[in-house]
């Protein structure tokens, strides 16, 4: 079993996301990614991903025909009524297709949050270190 620590740099190929930095979160259930301009236009889901703020801000409008609505606890334990996809993410040499809850994360460090669904079965999670896989995908090691 390959080993993440507390967190790391992913790719999000479908989304054009290179080496983003996510927090690895055993306390979360469900992933999150960092969207701004989030709304269902016709029956169907366009939002921007991050913000002006984010340096890998392209300003690119995303369209999801397939959606769901979910009642997902934030990090205050409140629950918040949020979009749900699916996309693919790239964690060491695994493309996983997962589900990510649609947030605005601006005023957190990290844009992506990879809960305990996607890490279940796959991870082991080493807390005193950190971007373990994007050093393998670096050094080729």
């Amino acid at each position: 079993m390959l080993t993440l620590g507390r967190s790391d740099r992913v790719d999000m190929p479908k989304l054009g996301l290179t080496d983003i930095h996510a927090k690895i979160d055993t306390g979360a259930y469900t992933s999150s990614l960092h969207c701004s301009r989030v709304e269902v236009v016709n029956g169907v889901l366009e939002f921007v991903l991050l913000d002006e703020e984010h340096p890998e801000f392209t300003g690119m409008k995303f369209v999801f025909k397939k959606f769901k609505q979910r009642e997902i606890k934030n990090s205050f334990g409140e629950a918040e009524l949020r979009y749900v996809i699916k996309t693919t993410i790239r964690i060491y040499h695994h493309l996983i297709r997962a589900e990510f809850s649609l947030s605005n994360r601006g005023n957190l460090k990290f844009p992506v949050l990879l809960g305990r669904k996607i890490l279940r079965n796959r991870f082991l999670i080493d807390v005193t270190k950190k971007d373990l896989s994007y050093h393998h995908k670096t050094q080729g090691t």
